[in-house]
């Protein structure tokens, strides 16, 4: 018994079905085009950073080379990297820069995160120069109330001189900086969200350790938050995410404008 092929017209037309059924080909066309929409939307995000992630790019560099050194001589490597008084009398544009290209406590991964979630967001909006001077004034001036306090100490006897050798490196004068001049990224009500949520966070860094770094985080912040006139006027600010929409009521208490 033999039986007929099926007529051109009777077959099935399209792709042949994936395992599960439905139209494999179809199916792998979407998630092509959805990988390419995401990693155009990264490029994107860093390409409109670019001293974002250089500055990570060499930290990493610096990572990598840090944890490798012996103990003894990364203890003498920070040091002399160190905003530190003796430093700062010896080399203070050096150590100035040099400091906030290394970490004391290596975490590539955490500052990663960091960065994309503060500095990134501000050099998008402000650009790269008016973030630079923004985290510029921040590293500067915080390091140099943060060691002006230590000098007072030393000199009325509160503090042993051996102080003036500590290490304080790091990047955590400039990125807050940023935490504090992106309160004027966002729209009423949510800036006062989030400027009540920073300002408690380094308060309480400050009440719960009280020493000289979270002394400088503090003022950093704040330096952040009196750039105000670098960010005046620039566009993209007064973000508001429509989701907030529900908050209506909240949102008219607190000023937000319509």
């Amino acid at each position: 018994m033999t039986t007929e092929e099926p007529a051109a017209q009777d077959r099935p037309s399209g792709p042949a079905p994936g395992p599960d059924g439905r139209g494999g080909a179809r199916d792998g066309g979407v998630h092509r085009s959805r990988a390419r929409r995401w990693a155009g939307a990264v490029v994107d995000w860093v390409r409109y950073a670019p001293g974002t992630y250089l500055w990570l790019l060499i930290l990493g560099a610096n990572t990598f080379a840090l944890v490798r050194m012996s103990p003894r001589f990364r203890k003498y490597f920070l040091i002399t990297h160190s905003t530190n008084l003796l430093e700062l009398g010896r080399h203070p544009i050096k150590v100035l820069i040099a400091s906030a290209f290394w970490t004391e406590t290596p975490s590539f991964l955490f500052w990663f995160v960091i960065f994309t979630l503060f500095h990134a967001p501000v050099e998008r909006w402000l650009g790269t120069w008016r973030w630079l001077a923004v985290v510029a004034i921040a590293h500067i001036g915080a390091t140099l109330v943060s060691e002006g306090a230590v000098a007072l100490l030393i000199d009325a006897n509160d503090l042993p001189a051996r102080t003036a050798h500590t290490i304080d490196i790091g990047v955590s004068y400039a990125l807050s900086g940023s935490v504090g001049v992106l309160t004027y990224f966002f729209a009423r009500p949510l800036r006062w969200y989030y400027l009540g949520g920073t300002a408690l966070f380094y308060l309480f860094l400050l009440a719960a350790y009280q020493d000289f770094t979270n002394l400088g985080h503090l003022t950093a912040y704040l330096l952040g938050l009196a750039c105000y006139p670098i960010a005046r006027g620039v566009p993209g600010g007064d973000w508001y995410p429509r989701a907030f929409d529900r908050w209506a009521p909240v949102a008219r208490i607190l000023g937000r404008p319509g």
